[in-house]
């Protein structure tokens, strides 16, 4: 195996830069400690989609060929499940980072998911990760790729990203605008039923003689108005006039008003952008499957499986130095959601007489 990385390193790369930050529009905030606070902490579709992908991934069943191996991926680490840890991380940040930790002996005991806005890569002369600063306060680690034999100490898995080669980009940014688009609907729509549910109107200015408010009387009722009655907190409070003022209620139209409808439209963008069927996240309006049975299948079709696939490659790809076979993969005979799928295949496969009982055995995944 160190041969083998040894001749891994021994050509020529191509060099490699680290691309431009993306620019996100809108009013939302940018910043991932920002977004994760707003759209995983305080969004309940957006924290529910990445729970059902991640703990879908950490729940799947996994096929080693080496019980170590195995052990190394199921064990906790600081009370952690890797595989879910990954996958959630992937998803919101767009970038995982596995430190591979030895015991004294330098032998591989244990298998640590790294916060990945804490990392920083340090690129060498032509570009390519030599360096990962891992940050935490004031305290900063410079962890090393790989060791002085050339196995990696730490794995970067990292969702792909078109304008950057360090760094993979995650689905929360995308889903940033919808999660606030939500967060508001939900906050206007609280205001609104804390006073009274009211609706707005239009402030008059009667005082009988024809005469008009003065520049200074107009901005200081601006000013109270801004203050004590705008915003979504202050949505339909009472108000207290003084003379000469009149309150003009207004009406909006129902469609004006569908803040249901909003709401319903952008936490189906946010079950979108986390590859989640929005009829498992009990979102009205979805007939794109039939029962919940269909949808639950696309979900581990199009989003577990893939992801799962892509962090056990890399886990797998990084533990070759240390183990003869280090393969990994997501057992499917095991997935119950696919029971229904596998047992077409099963009954295709055992139909086909033209075919021997080796091909019989290799079509459905048993060598």
């Amino acid at each position: 195996m160190k041969n083998w990385f040894r001749r891994r390193r021994s050509g020529d790369r191509p060099a490699l830069s680290r691309g431009a930050r993306m620019v996100v529009a809108g009013d939302w905030p940018r910043s991932y400690e920002a977004q994760v606070r707003e759209g995983y902490c305080a969004n309940p579709v957006a924290q529910r989609a990445v729970k059902l992908v991640a703990e879908g991934v950490g729940g799947a069943p996994i096929r080693a060929a080496d019980p170590a191996v195995a052990a190394l991926v199921g064990a906790r680490s600081g009370g952690q499940a890797l595989t879910e840890t990954l996958a959630a991380q992937l998803l919101l940040h767009g970038n995982a980072y596995v430190q591979l930790l030895t015991d004294a002996e330098g032998q591989l005991c244990e298998l640590y998911a790294l916060r990945p806005e804490r990392v920083t890569v340090e690129p060498d002369a032509s570009g390519w990760p030599a360096i990962y600063r891992y940050r935490v306060g004031e305290h900063v680690a410079r962890l090393a790729a790989e060791d002085p034999g050339g196995r990696p100490q730490i794995v970067h898995i990292k969702a792909f990203n078109p304008v950057d080669d360090h760094y993979g980009l995650g689905c929360l940014g995308a889903a940033a605008g919808a999660v606030a688009i939500h967060n508001a609907a939900s906050q206007w729509n609280k205001g609104l039923l804390d006073n009274a549910a009211r609706p707005s109107g239009a402030l008059v200015y009667e005082p009988g003689d024809g005469s008009v408010l003065s520049p200074d009387q107009f901005d200081r009722l601006k000013a109270e108005m801004d203050s004590g009655f705008a915003g979504a907190a202050n949505a339909g409070r009472p108000m207290l006039l003084e003379g000469g003022l009149k309150w003009q209620a207004l009406s909006l139209s129902p469609a004006d008003m569908d803040f249901v409808g909003l709401k319903a439209a952008a936490a189906r963008d946010i079950a979108l952008a986390f590859g989640v069927p929005p009829m498992l996240l009990g979102l009205p309006g979805d007939s794109s499957y039939a029962n919940y049975r269909e949808a639950n299948r696309a979900l581990w079709r199009l989003a577990i499986l893939p992801l799962a696939e892509k962090i056990l490659g890399g886990v797998s790809q990084g533990l070759a130095g240390w183990f003869d076979d280090a393969g990994l993969a997501v057992d499917l005979d095991r997935v119950t959601a696919l029971s229904e799928d596998r047992e077409r295949l099963w009954a295709q496969v055992s139909g086909a007489d033209f075919l021997s009982d080796d091909e019989k055995r290799g079509m459905v995944g048993l060598g």
